[in-house]
């Protein structure tokens, strides 16, 4: 499912600027999406879950997030596990995009910067799974199957994309899913739901007829 390439002339070094600072290294990635590039700082960036930041309003809540849409040619920034994934503007040149990109980066996490307003995370680094709608308790088992073979087969596959997926809801042999990342907009988003993701999600739940983007 992963089309990244690793751009291995893309990795920056900073030189501290004290000596009880260590120099960093920010490595990049592309991604299936050529909006989106991954950017992995060799360190945690989310303790656990993901955050998807989709307008400078959501941005608000992490300066790090605020500060990458401050550059005025980000139309998107998510936060995955050690990684970092920024969508650019239509019309952007990366050429010029990307060293800006960094060096909010490299500022950030050599600084050790709270990655959240308020310095903790708890509580709001996470959105919740709203669903659709709430699913039939018939279907509980069903849904717990799908809900595992996310977690366990897509998320990771996803991950390595700059992206993630969210469950949201199963209806009449309908999943319901949302993209988000890297992954959201990507031109080959459409293709992994209905090709990948579907048919793992079919041969494993024989009660899933189809996969949709929610």
């Amino acid at each position: 499912m992963s089309h990244l390439r690793r751009d291995k002339g893309a990795l920056l070094a900073c030189v501290p600027a004290a000596p009880y600072m260590p120099a960093m290294f920010i490595e990049t990635e592309t991604t299936p999406n050529p909006a989106t590039l991954k950017f992995l700082p060799g360190q945690q960036v989310m303790p656990s879950g993901t955050r998807d930041f989709a307008s400078p309003e959501d941005a608000a809540a992490s300066p790090l997030a605020e500060a990458l849409f401050d550059t005025g040619e980000v139309t998107g920034v998510f936060f995955g596990r050690d990684f970092v994934s920024v969508t650019a503007a239509p019309g952007a040149d990366w050429s010029a995009l990307k060293p800006q990109v960094v060096a909010v980066l490299l500022d950030h996490f050599v600084s050790q910067a709270p990655l959240f307003s308020g310095g903790d995370a708890s509580g709001i680094a996470v959105p919740a799974e709203d669903e659709v709608f709430d699913d039939d308790p018939g279907d509980a088992e069903i849904v717990e199957q799908i809900k595992e073979l996310i977690e366990t087969r897509v998320r990771p596959a996803v991950a390595g994309d700059g992206g993630d997926i969210r469950y949201r809801g199963f209806r009449d042999g309908v999943v319901y899913l949302t993209m988000q990342g890297a992954c959201s907009g990507c031109p080959s988003s459409t293709a992994t739901l209905k090709q990948g993701i579907e048919g793992l999600l079919k041969h494993y739940v024989p009660e899933v007829t189809e996969v949709r983007a929610a």
